[in-house]
């Protein structure tokens, strides 16, 4: 009985002294592969002759803490069931979905504190900045953060964790608002104890000016990434790249600071445009072994034998499905991106992703459902 009571004792106090334990899942990369709790990903798996161990097979799933703080713009995200708009109704209904996206193979996605276009492309007035105005972090967004990197730490999942969209960094006061942002991010994920996080400091840094502030352009970002890098806490630091649009080779300067590099697909209407772009990757003066990602791709034809997927994978290329309602598509299960999102697999779009996916990673959902 008394050691019942010490032990109901030591839980209180950990609980009110808001003591975080160690998370399970720990990614790492060695040479060009991923490694989740010191196995590379999808060990000993071989797709059509081409090694699939190693890789993170991903999706752009930037809306799953998403807000909208403008009066004016909410109501345009509400639910047709409810007519209003719910944050937190939004992840809950992203961490129920996630068992059901790993049972297919899934072992990663990107999330972004900042969000992405909740129409898909383009921004109006919504206003989902992730942190106030001077960095410092938001509260109802760290805990819905907090909800998804836990459910994805159980699942044994990496997240791709973006810090800064370019339709929402112009809500940060200036340059300092931006390192302070940062700072604060990855303080926040090390008194958590997450290790099942890289970081994207950018979704698409580009030399078009999107970004209001310098620092998140392509000849500065290093600058974060670097900073990043030096920060480590208990002999562990975080993994951490940047982003470029579609089609976009990256640079030099970020090439040679990076532990991994992201690409994005968008506007590669052909496969072989794919090839070209990883082709050129590969070329950039500081080029290593090192693992390529493409986390963004709104190109499908899971149906052909070759599409952006295929010829990703088959250069040891990790690829990442991005879907949004298209023009004209007005149901709810259409696209992973467009606000209100419904996180099922329930689109022909989805379903064809989903299913091409288990195909290469081997992981079937039916096998795994009957685990359980």
């Amino acid at each position: 009985m008394k050691s019942t009571h010490i032990t109901l004792i030591i839980s209180l106090v950990y609980l009110c002294c808001g003591i975080t334990f160690a998370q399970k899942t720990i990614v790492s990369i060695q040479g060009n592969q991923f490694y989740v709790n010191g196995k590379p990903t999808y060990a000993g798996r071989v797709w059509e002759g081409h090694k699939i161990e190693g890789l993170l097979m991903n999706a752009r799933l930037v809306q799953g803490i998403f807000d909208d703080l403008n009066p004016e713009t909410v109501a345009e995200f509400a639910y047709p069931d409810t007519k209003k708009w719910d944050a937190d109704r939004n992840t809950t209904e992203f961490v129920a979905a996630m068992p059901i996206w790993k049972s297919y193979g899934l072992n990663a996605f990107t999330l972004n504190m900042q969000g992405g276009s909740p129409y898909g492309y383009g921004n109006k007035k919504c206003l989902n900045p992730g942190f106030n105005q001077d960095g410092s972090l938001m509260e109802p967004y760290m805990k819905r953060l907090d909800r998804v990197l836990k459910k994805a730490d159980e699942l044994n999942m990496v997240v791709i964790l973006g810090i800064f969209y370019f339709g929402q960094d112009q809500y940060l006061t200036d340059e300092q608002a931006v390192v302070s942002a940062t700072d604060n991010l990855m303080n926040w994920l090390f008194a958590k104890k997450y290790r099942n996080i890289i970081i994207e400091i950018a979704n698409e840094t580009n030399t078009r000016g999107n970004y209001d502030h310098k620092i998140l352009w392509p000849d500065r970002i290093h600058e974060l990434i670097e900073r990043v890098k030096q920060k480590e806490k208990n002999g562990y630091r975080f993994l951490v790249g940047t982003s470029y649009e579609g089609r976009v080779v990256p640079t030099s300067n970020v090439v040679k600071a990076s532990d991994f590099l992201l690409i994005h697909g968008n506007g590669a209407k052909k496969p072989e445009q794919i090839q070209t772009l990883i082709d050129a990757t590969k070329r950039v003066e500081g080029y290593r072994e090192m693992p390529v990602v493409n986390n963004e791709d709104d190109h499908f034809d899971f149906d052909k034998p070759v599409n952006n997927f295929t010829v990703s994978v088959k250069n040891y290329v990790s690829w990442g499905y991005f879907d949004f309602r298209f023009p004209g598509e007005t149901d709810l299960k259409e696209g992973f991106q467009t606000v209100p999102v419904d996180w099922a697999i329930n689109s022909a779009r989805k379903r064809g992703f989903f299913q091409k996916m288990s195909e290469i990673t081997g992981v079937n959902p039916n096998n795994v459902n009957r685990k359980r």
